[in-house]
């Protein structure tokens, strides 16, 4: 829209056309005490739209363990969470979502996905050690899923390696629910020394405030209004709420932005991110309890004669807002010239408390910075939930009415070509995942990527993890589940979990059934990261993530952080040698085949009760893990998971493609075949165990009060379990490793 009167009184239409309703309209305007003006009604908007303001979720999130544990600030208090590791070195990590703008442009909607992230980290002084992601897509027999997966994996490979930090972990996950509502969700990990820390809360009247970056143009309009409705036909003219990101640009930025953190000129920082300069600008006076002078005839453009409204909202990446301190600015300037990045002083700093815009000599807005904050004076609402009727129906499911499998073998097989459970190599192979060489666990090898802290001895474990159909089945189980694996799977290779962030992907809020699983999941989550011990540092909610009308399945990720005192000794998930004896640690509490990838691949079925999960024997679990790696009594672990006990160990044997191991299982069928086979309660480990250390193995095993037996011994060139089948490794790994290739080279 033009707008050629920028103090023009709106309209509720145009407040309408902006993602805000009547109510919220009329207060605005007892707020001001006057009828906001066109820029001053943009910014409301943005600020009060779901994706800036959480509007629809905070009070639910305010349930959530936010604090304690090994966290320096509390969820929300910065851009992103930072957690203690010791030595004066802290972890700072956040998860955020990119779904419509990768919907209408995957290329540039992922890579300035990995791009927003990087900057929340950098931005607090952090250098970025690694990017993960959690995708889900449509099935891939479809062209345009196909189209989508291929343009997202482009751009998370584009912007992360062109940047320079690696790709190392992550998820991806296939349904016929995200079929034209693909979830990118991508997460990223840096290191800082504590006592550089840059806040993002302004302070000090006077001080001027410095717009730093890129110029900003028109791309990324209204991204965080394009964010907060849903997805529909007139996609494509929505492709200006896509922004451009320039990775080279913020490798710049990224370097310039730590050495401002050494030269103690800096008061606050903020990233323009989703609302570009109003969210900058509001967010970090309103966190200051200060106001903000701004003017817009000072900002960098790439474009002539924009609108005040369009300044104050795009979303032009590898942009910062800077307060420095008065009378320093030149330190400021001198760090700036030497990377060559654009700086100009815009504002400064007041008493006001209010957001006060300029251009051309008028003043074009004048709101207080608190009434437009998340966490402050933005909307916050308790909306009605509901459980869906059908979920009776659903677990009422028996999966064992279905028949077993006639040849477990090929099931098996047909297991491992299933796109959810494949490798996805296809995908990871173009992410570069050693950059800067501190990679010590590259995808594929463990159950978590493993990054070593440079200059230390120390680790960091991080995983991805979700799963959507045990959420559509049982959302508050399903939601402990997926905190109770990525807790594991970090814990697989030797890290002692520690906190957790998350991305939470849902339909449309004021649908009571969809919000009942938004409800129900975050419960699940706080109670299991209280009894893990795992704080949740902050993290991303998705709403309207409907196509059509059609919600995608409600999809928590859970982005798990560990940590490991000596990285040397982390562990993979796949057999490293020949005679070691493979034991089945953990106990299953109900078998079960709900929500299974068995069911969805042979039955084309999301039914059944999911399993349970038992916090005491998960805690004893890890503990067991973390100390059986970090002495070096095992030389794998690998958590069983999607496809059951016999998936888990087939990727026992391949997931290491340059020496790749048989073995031989002798565990009898306990229950039916396809339970015995392709469960996946949750709470057990494979472990391989030099036959030296049995002994102690034992010991350790027994003093935790973990259940342990063994089931096979590793070697030859074939996966034999004994009464079951008998198969070639290769013909293991030409199923897993070239099932997603060959569906995205069709036709």
């Amino acid at each position: 829209m033009t707008i050629h009167n920028p103090l023009r009184p709106a309209t509720v239409e145009e407040a309408k056309a902006q993602a805000m309703n009547e109510e919220e309209f009329q207060r605005v305007a007892e707020i001001l005490g006057r009828i906001p003006n066109v820029t001053e009604l943009a910014i409301f908007a943005s600020m009060w739209s779901e994706h800036a303001s959480y509007k629809n979720s905070i009070l639910e999130l305010k349930t959530l363990p936010r604090s304690g544990g090994r966290l320096l600030v509390d969820a929300g208090e910065e851009n992103a969470g930072m957690v203690d590791i010791g030595d004066g070195l802290a972890v700072v990590f956040k998860i955020e979502s990119h779904n419509h703008p990768s919907a209408v442009e995957p290329f540039q909607g992922a890579a300035t996905g990995v791009g927003g992230i990087l900057r929340d980290v950098f931005t607090m002084g952090a250098r970025p050690l690694v990017a993960l992601n959690s995708l889900h897509f449509g099935n891939l027999d479809d062209p345009h899923n196909r189209f989508l997966l291929d343009g997202v994996v482009r751009g998370i490979a584009h912007y992360g390696n062109c940047f320079g930090v690696p790709t190392a972990a992550g998820e991806v996950i296939f349904d016929p629910a995200y079929t034209g509502n693909p979830l990118v969700n991508a997460m990223a990990v840096g290191i800082l020394k504590v006592d550089k820390l840059m806040r993002a809360r302004a302070e000090g009247i006077g001080n001027p405030v410095f717009y730093i970056g890129s110029r900003t143009g028109r791309d990324g309009m209204h991204g965080a209004t394009f964010a907060s409705e849903e997805l529909s036909e007139d996609n494509e003219a929505k492709r200006p709420a896509v922004q451009v990101g320039d990775p080279f640009a913020e490798k710049l930025l990224l370097e310039a932005t730590l050495e401002l953190a050494d030269t103690g000129a800096v008061v606050a920082i903020q990233d323009m991110g989703a609302a570009g300069l109003t969210c900058s600008s509001s967010e970090m006076a309103a966190a200051g309890g200060v106001g903000m002078d701004i003017n817009l005839d000072l900002v960098p453009l790439r474009e002539d004669e924009m609108e005040p409204w369009e300044i104050m909202l795009s979303e032009s990446q590898e942009r910062m807002l800077l307060v420095a301190k008065k009378g320093q600015e030149h330190k400021i300037l001198e760090v700036l010239e030497k990377w060559e990045l654009e700086a100009a002083r815009i504002g400064e700093v007041t008493d006001s408390g209010r957001l006060r815009i300029y251009q051309k000599g008028f003043e074009v807005a004048d709101v207080p910075a608190w009434d437009l904050a998340l966490g402050g004076g933005a909307p916050q609402y308790k909306r009605e939930y509901k459980r869906p009727v059908e979920l009776d129906e659903l677990e009422a499911f028996d999966p064992l009415s279905l028949p077993e499998p006639d040849d477990p073998g090929q099931s098996l097989l047909t297991l491992l070509a299933s796109p959810d459970i494949a490798s996805k190599e296809w995908i990871y192979e173009q992410y570069d995942q050693s950059v800067r060489t501190n990679t010590a666990l590259e995808p594929g090898f463990g159950d978590a990527a493993v990054i070593r802290v440079e200059g230390t001895n120390k680790g960091l474990a991080v995983k991805t993890d979700g799963n959507a159909r045990y959420v559509s089945l049982n959302p508050r189980r399903g939601a402990m589940l997926a905190v109770a694996e990525s807790a594991r799977n970090v814990a697989c290779t030797g890290a002692r979990p520690v906190a957790v962030t998350n991305c939470l992907n849902f339909g449309h809020p004021y649908k009571p059934e969809i919000y009942y699983f938004f409800h129900e999941a975050v419960a699940g989550m706080g109670e299991a990261c209280r009894a893990l011990d795992t704080p949740v540092t902050g993290g991303n909610v998705s709403f309207y993530n409907e196509t059509h009308g059609q919600a995608v399945l409600p999809t928590p990720v859970i982005g798990m952080l560990g940590v490991m005192d000596d990285v040397s000794k982390n562990v993979g998930s796949f057999f490293t040698q020949s005679g070691d004896d493979v034991y089945l640690l953990g106990e299953i509490l109900d078998y079960g085949l709900g929500g299974s990838s068995y069911l969805k691949v042979f039955h084309n079925k999301t039914a059944g009760k999911i399993p349970l999960v038992n916090f005491d024997n998960e805690r004893r679990l890890i503990d067991l893990l973390v100390g059986l790696v970090e002495g070096g009594l095992i030389n794998s672990a690998h958590d069983v998971s999607d496809g059951g006990l016999a998936v888990t160990l087939a990727e026992c044997c391949i997931s290491n493609k340059r020496t790749k191991s048989g073995v031989v299982i002798d565990y009898p069928i306990e229950r039916s075949l396809k339970e015995h086979l392709f469960s996946e309660s949750p709470g057990r480990v494979v472990v391989s165990v030099n036959r030296k250390d049995i002994d102690l193995f034992v010991k350790r095993a027994e003093n935790h009060g973990v259940p342990y037996k063994k089931i096979g011994i590793t070697g030859g060139d074939r996966y034999i379990w004994k009464g079951m089948f008998n198969l070639p490794i290769e013909k293991l790994a030409d199923a897993y490793y070239n099932a997603i290739s060959r569906l995205m080279n069709r036709e």
